[in-house]
């Protein structure tokens, strides 16, 4: 089977003409395999489709139109109404959004106490400094106020979080900057319960070249220089 270790990108399936020489074309999106409905995901077109396969097997139909190029994974679960960040909600997402990141690697250590494996050696000697610190401020939904205070009691606590979620994204290619099909993982899981992620990531973006640099994230999360 000439397909079997070529790779296509997503929306693409391989293919072998006659001469059994393998290529990518589109995936039809009507043969794409059933789904349940939890696989559900919302279009940027804000069209509900069956999963990512039909989503991007669409996409690939559209390829060199101006549909094509704006379509894109907008969120995880059917469409619905989101509603418009405030501004002083975009001000304060950063301060929930650090929180948040830091609670993962904490939990990630504490899963890595039974079974290792999620946190590399040297990721976990970063995090075990956060762990011993952090029992002071107990992971859940805490007031902006203290969220406030604690950045700038334990600024050092949140720079490593920070720049470890920029790395977990930063994979295709490694650059030090973020695509939007590399920020989709972590924006297009989050959008329903945090709906000023859109906005914030767009206000990243200082110079307007539809790339998060490493310093244009740390900057967004108020990290210094």
């Amino acid at each position: 089977d000439t397909c079997r270790n070529f790779h296509c990108k997503r929306g693409k399936v391989c293919h072998s003409d006659k001469q059994g020489k393998p290529h990518c074309i589109c995936q039809d999106p009507a043969a794409c395999p059933p789904t349940k409905d939890y696989e559900h995901v919302c279009g940027t077109d804000n069209k509900t489709y069956d999963g990512t396969c039909q989503l991007f097997g669409t996409k690939c139909q559209l390829e060199g139109t101006k549909m094509g190029r704006q379509l894109h994974l907008d969120y995880m679960g059917s469409c619905k109404y989101i509603p418009p960040c405030t501004d002083y909600e975009v001000d304060q997402f950063p301060l929930r959004m650090r929180d948040w990141l830091k609670n993962i690697l904490i939990q990630y250590y504490e899963r890595d106490m039974n079974t290792s494996g999620i946190l590399t050696e040297k990721q976990r000697n970063k995090v075990k400094k956060i762990y011993q610190n952090d029992k002071r401020l107990v992971a859940g939904d805490h007031p902006v106020e203290l969220l406030l205070h604690d950045f700038e009691k334990n600024y050092h606590m949140y720079v490593y979080p920070v720049h470890w979620q920029f790395h977990q994204l930063d994979q295709h290619p490694v650059d030090r900057s973020l695509t939007h099909s590399e920020l989709a993982p972590l924006r297009a899981s989050l959008v329903p319960m945090e709906h000023c992620i859109t906005r914030f990531f767009q206000e990243c973006d200082g110079d307007q070249d539809k790339l998060v640099a490493l310093k244009e994230w740390c900057h967004c999360f108020g990290i210094k220089e």
